[in-house]
């Protein structure tokens, strides 16, 4: 028989990729304020990418909303800046400290700024006027984040009802919003740890260098090795130890712990990931310990 078309097919990565730029496109088009949640991690890196692509040769149409907690990796805020500068993006800062200092959030000196985030976060959304907000969350991450729907809705309060999201069959989403919510849209909730080191290898995009394995003065507390800084002073029995480390995920560095680990390259990385059995967050996330549903409370709250 003859053949009468060629017979193109995409690769999981391709697939993945137009997916997420399609979802990128949409909301650009249907939301009159969208901005892009960005914590100089792995995966909002990765979505940074995807939006250049989805908008070039145009700049991206939307900012990029940091929270800083005050305790984040050195190396996350360098490689933060470089990206913002090469993309002539907008870049808007919700700082805590200055949450603090507003009396929009009360330090009690018991609570983590992992979740003064939270308040933050929705006063940054409510005073720019911000429609919808692209976050980096996975369903392979974590149960709460398994739950979630590509466009998530929030509502006046920025709350998130899991019992009462939107089908979105044959990927139709719907935006529609009453006054005062927002919608939080994932366009890589399809993607997997394993894809998202893939698509970096194959796109060769710069990551913060604390992925990689390198040499750090760590403690061990609650099964998790910690890095050794003045803001998480040891306690009684935890001993610093030099080891051969690296971090599979970046957050507040007095919560997020490493792995020891040889893999200096993407390769390496690679091959250590395909053999996991634990997610980022369930190996490297204190503040996902706390409860069996400390993820799906905080996002009920509107975290990220």
């Amino acid at each position: 028989m003859t053949q009468t078309h060629a017979d193109y097919q995409l690769s999981q990565l391709d697939q993945l990729e137009a997916e997420s730029i399609h979802i990128f496109r949409e909301v650009a088009a249907e939301f009159e304020k969208p901005v892009l949640m960005f914590s100089g991690g792995k995966d909002s890196i990765v979505m940074l990418r995807l939006a250049e692509k989805a908008f070039y040769p145009a700049k991206i149409p939307f900012p990029i909303l940091q929270i800083d907690n005050g305790l984040d990796f050195d190396e996350v805020g360098e490689t933060r800046d470089r990206w913002v500068q090469r993309l002539g993006v907008k870049l808007v800062v919700a700082s805590i400290d200055d949450a603090i200092a507003r009396g929009i959030v009360i330090d009690d000196g018991k609570t983590s700024r992992n979740r003064l985030q939270t308040p933050t976060l929705l006063n940054a959304i409510e005073e720019n006027g911000f429609t919808a907000a692209f976050g980096g969350g996975r369903r392979d991450e974590e149960k709460a984040r398994a739950k979630e729907r590509v466009y998530s809705h929030r509502d006046e309060f920025g709350q998130w009802d899991p019992k009462n999201q939107r089908p979105e069959l044959w990927s139709l989403y719907n935006g529609r919003l009453h006054a005062g919510e927002h919608m939080r849209i994932f366009p890589i909730s399809n993607w997997t740890e394993l894809d998202i080191w893939d698509y970096i290898r194959r796109e060769e995009i710069e990551i913060p260098s604390i992925y990689f394995s390198h040499q750090r003065r760590v403690f061990e507390r609650d099964g998790m090795l910690m890095s050794e800084t003045p803001l998480n002073p040891l306690r009684d029995g935890e001993v610093v130890t030099e080891r051969t480390v690296r971090f599979r995920t970046c957050g507040d560095i007095t919560l997020t712990g490493c792995v020891e680990s040889e893999a200096d390259t993407l390769d390496a990385i690679i091959e250590e990931i395909s053999v996991a059995r634990l997610t980022e967050r369930g190996a490297t996330r204190g503040d996902d310990r706390f409860s069996e549903a400390a993820m799906e409370d905080r996002k009920k709250e509107g975290y990220f």
